[in-house]
């Protein structure tokens, strides 16, 4: 067993439960960005959201377990993704990274934007012309420090 397998168990009994990943942030009473991040193995839960989650998608105790393991991030299969939704956000680094870094770095001086202090905001944004997909990602900055 591994956590790869667990991620597995939790897509398929997903999409045969028709959850919405919505339905399960409520239960597990987070935001459906982390809870959907930490179902698709990114995240530790805690030994309470493991029990939730276990219960909603039917996993026995050793899933159970696998949910509160440290997991090992990025769940990219390569380097360049091939999923088309996932590589136009690899297209928007290409195109817009250094755009990203100059304006952070005028803005806020010499650091980054954490991953770890983070929260992100996905919402659909009605348009005559077609819905837009808004998504909005808030890092504490942590500037670089002299020693």
């Amino acid at each position: 067993m591994s956590r790869l397998e667990v991620t597995e168990k939790i897509v398929a009994a997903k999409v045969a439960r028709g959850l919405k990943w919505s339905d399960v942030a409520t239960k597990v009473g987070l935001s459906k960005e982390w809870v959907t991040a930490a179902c698709l193995g990114q995240m530790t839960l805690t030994a309470e959201q493991a029990d939730v989650v276990a219960e909603l998608f039917g996993l026995d105790a050793q899933d159970r377990r696998w949910l509160m393991v440290v997991p090992h991030k990025g769940s990219l299969a390569t380097a360049v993704p091939t999923d088309p939704l996932i590589y136009r956000f690899y297209e928007l680094v290409n195109v817009y990274g250094t755009t990203f870094k100059e304006l952070i770095h005028e803005e806020f001086g010499d650091g980054i934007m954490s991953a770890i202090d983070f929260k992100m905001d996905l919402r659909r944004e009605p348009d005559p012309k077609g819905d837009r997909v808004s998504i909005t990602m808030s890092g504490k900055f942590l500037p670089y420090r002299t020693y």
